[in-house]
Parts: C-alpha cells; sequence; structure tokens
C-alpha cells in the first residue's frame, strides 16, 4: 500500500449531508409533540365529554330578603346605610310609637271593662241556680198545700151536705109536730103556747135547712177555687221545671259571651302591642343592605318595601343545563364550582335538585309548540347546586348572588346507582329525577 504525502490535506465530510439529516430529525420531533398534544387534548376531552358535564349558564342564587312596614307611621331614627353589613337582630329603624301607644290604652281599658262585665255575669250563675231551685222547691210546696185545700174542701162540703140532711130531718120533724099540734089545739087538748113553740120550731127548721144548702154550695165553690189553684200550683211547677235550668243557661251564656268579650278585648291588647313592638325594625338576618329607600321623616305605609337584606351565607348555585346533558346527571353528584368574578376561584359543591320543568315552560310566555313551523330548540332545565364547604372556602364572604359560575358535574359512575345515592353521609332515595 503506498504511502500518503504527508503535505495532502484529508478530504473534508460532506455538509451537505448533515444539513439535509438536521431539518429532517427537528420536523420529525415537532411532529411527535404535535401528534402527542393532540392525542392528549383528544383523551382530556374525551374524559371530559364522557365524565363530567359543564355549563357556563350557571350564577350563584340565595334568599333576598325584603324588610318592610308592618304598620303605617313616621320613620323616627334609621340606623343603617345602604351597601353596609348588618348583623341579625340589629335594629335597623324605628317609627313614632305615640299614636300606637294610645291604641293600646284604650284596648287595655276595654279589657278591664269586659273583665268586670265576666266578673259579674260569673256571679249571676250560681245565683239563677239557687233561685231556680228554690222556685222549684216552693212550687212543689205549693202544690202540696192546694192538694191539702183542695182535700179540705171536699171534706168540708161533705161536712155541709151532712148538715144539709140533718137539717131536712129536723125541719120533717118540726112540720110534722105542727100537724099533729093543729088539731089538738083546736079541741084545746094543748096550749097556745105550745103550739107556737112548734110553729116557730118548724119555721127554724126550715131555715137551717136553707142556711146548711147555702153553706153546701158554698163549699162546693170552695172546691173548685182550691182545685183552680191547685191547677194553677201545677203550672207554675210545671213551668219553673221546664224555664228554671233555661234561666241558668241564659246566664251561663251571659257569661260565656262576657269570656268572648274578654278573650276579644285580650286580642286587641295583644294587637296593639304587636303593632307597638313594629315600631322598631330589626333585622332577620346577617348580611349586606341593599336598596335603602328609607329617611327619617318619612310617612310610611302598611307594607311599604324599605330595604333589602342580601345573606352572604345561605347561598347556592342554579345552573341551567342543556336537557341534553342530563341522561347521567342525579342528585349528590359531587360539582367543581369555578366563579368568574373571583379568578376562576374553586369552590367544591353538590347536585342539589333538578328541576321539575324548563325554564321556557315556566317564563311568563311559553312556547305553544302547536301553532305554525316547529323549529326543535335544545332546552335548558335548572339544576340546584349547594355548596359543601361553604364556611370554609367563602370565609371571606367574597361570593355574592348574581355571579357567574362554571359548575363542572362529575357523571363518573353515574349508572351504578341511581335510585339511591348517599348524600352527606345519609342515603337518600333520589326523588328528583
Amino acid at each position: 500500500m503506498a504511502d500518503q504525502d504527508p503535505n495532502v490535506k484529508p478530504a473534508a465530510p460532506d455538509q451537505g449531508a448533515e444539513t439535509e439529516e438536521k431539518p429532517k430529525s427537528g420536523k420529525r420531533f415537532i411532529a411527535m409533540a404535535v401528534v402527542l398534544l393532540l392525542a392528549l387534548g383528544a383523551g382530556y376531552w374525551y374524559w371530559r365529554g364522557t365524565f363530567s358535564e359543564e355549563t357556563d349558564d350557571a350564577q350563584v342564587d340565595g334568599d333576598i330578603y325584603q324588610i318592610s312596614s308592618r304598620i303605617p307611621g313616621q320613620v323616627t331614627a334609621v340606623y343603617v346605610q345602604d351597601n353596609k353589613p348588618v348583623n341579625k337582630g340589629d335594629l335597623l329603624l324605628e317609627i313614632d310609637p305615640k299614636d300606637l301607644q294610645v291604641a293600646l290604652e284604650q284596648a287595655q281599658a276595654q279589657l278591664a271593662n269586659a273583665q268586670a262585665s265576666y266578673q259579674q255575669a260569673t256571679v249571676n250563675v250560681p245565683i239563677a241556680s239557687v233561685t231556680t231551685s228554690t222556685q222549684l222547691s216552693n212550687s212543689g210546696t205549693d202544690v202540696r198545700a192546694s192538694q191539702s185545700g183542695v182535700e179540705q174542701a171536699r171534706q168540708q162540703a161533705d161536712a155541709a151536705a151532712a148538715r144539709v140532711e140533718q137539717a131536712k130531718a129536723n125541719a120533717v120533724k118540726a112540720i110534722k109536730d105542727v100537724e099533729r099540734y093543729t088539731p089538738l089545739v083546736e079541741k084545746d087538748v094543748i096550749s097556745r103556747q105550745q103550739f107556737d113553740a112548734a110553729v116557730a120550731s118548724a119555721t127554724a127548721a126550715n131555715a137551717s135547712v136553707l142556711e146548711a144548702e147555702k153553706s153546701f154550695v158554698a163549699q162546693q165553690s170552695a172546691i173548685s177555687q182550691a182545685q183552680q189553684k191547685l191547677e194553677q200550683a201545677r203550672n207554675q211547677a210545671a213551668e219553673s221545671a221546664k224555664n228554671g235550668p233555661q234561666q241558668v243557661s241564659v246566664e251561663r251564656a251571659r257569661a260565656a259571651a262576657a269570656m268572648a268579650q274578654v278573650k276579644q278585648a285580650q286580642a286587641q291588647v295583644d294587637n296593639a302591642l304587636n303593632n307597638l313592638s313594629y315600631t322598631r325594625v330589626y333585622s332577620p338576618v346577617s348580611g349586606i343592605v341593599n336598596k335603602k329607600n328609607v329617611d327619617i321623616g318619612a310617612n310610611l305605609s302598611a307594607g311599604q318595601n324599605l330595604l333589602n337584606i342580601v345573606p352572604l351565607e345561605n347561598l347556592w348555585v342554579t345552573a341551567n343545563f342543556k336537557e341534553t346533558q342530563l341522561k347521567q346527571m342525579h342528585r349528590c353528584q359531587e360539582v367543581k364550582l369555578k366563579v368568574d368574578a373571583l379568578g376562576n376561584r374553586e369552590f367544591s359543591g353538590r347536585v342539589s335538585q333538578i328541576g321539575g320543568a324548563t325554564g321556557s315552560r315556566l317564563s311568563l310566555f311559553p312556547p305553544e309548540n302547536a301553532t305554525g313551523n316547529y323549529v326543535k330548540v335544545v332546552q335548558r332545565i335548572p339544576v340546584r347546586i349547594d355548596f359543601t364547604n361553604l364556611a370554609q372556602e367563602n370565609g371571606d364572604h367574597a361570593l355574592r348572588p348574581g355571579y357567574s359560575v362554571t359548575p363542572e358535574v362529575s357523571i363518573k359512575g353515574a349508572g351504578d346507582n341511581k335510585d339511591s345515592q348517599t348524600c352527606g353521609g345519609t342515603a337518600q332515595a333520589d326523588n328528583s329525577r
């Protein structure tokens, strides 16, 4: 093999081939990266589309308490300002109580009068009872006395009849004596004096008969009078027996009516006390004052809205999902909540309720699909989502009703246990689907 000339330089490598290989390897890396990103993106979207549902049509919701006046009157003091926090039980404003104090005093006077009438009515009840009992007793005594009077009159009439018979017998004897003495006096067998005595005895006997008959007639009249008194006594006894309990019932009814008047007067006093207490308006909850439209000196009417209080603790989310998203959604599913106003700050929640009708059906003018040309539109159903850890996650009370929220409902394994879900540690039947 021939020796190489040391003065001759070795041939340089082909640089064009190297420059061709470098672009090819860079393009391959970029393509692989793009394919990987596409695969990751497809996997991510597949995961989210398969195991979660989300919507941007959701807002923080809560109870807005409208504070109104329960009585008419003039405002004398206001202790709150708009958009300022208040605590439960704080005094919000005061209304002039003078007129209501006068009404209370008048109601208390009527109550005292009603109580006095009731006391009088309750005293009359035992008095009527005793009077009725006495009347019944006296009526029985009168009946018995009248019966005795009738018996006595009958006995006296019998005695008078016997005296009539006796007088008639004496008169018959006296007349016969005169008849026997007449021929004897004519023959001077007896003296004229004896004959005159016999005639006088006959005349007296006849007079005794008349007297006895008149006495008998008088005794008959006495019997009739005694029977009338007996009938009258019996009628009075029957009337007393019938009307006596009714009189007691009447007095008891009067007492009951008096008690009803007492209760009515007491109700007026209670109403006056309530109205007087309504002159001081307190906050029913803790929250933020909003839309305050009352100032000192304002004349209020009953039911007039004074201000709103927005609570910051009892909050939830109302999310309007498409009906096509509800196939695997049910109660107690976990939810991630991102609040736009707080820089997508996340909160935890749980599906609580699924609405009973679509928003269009609950609108003021629901659509009538039976008329005109029908175009199918995907409807939305309101879903309530409750916060599960609001005390810790919203310790600064940053959430406000109306904030836009993006909820992401985890529906992984949704079809395994639809009928009964363990929600908050308690097994509850899914009655909202």
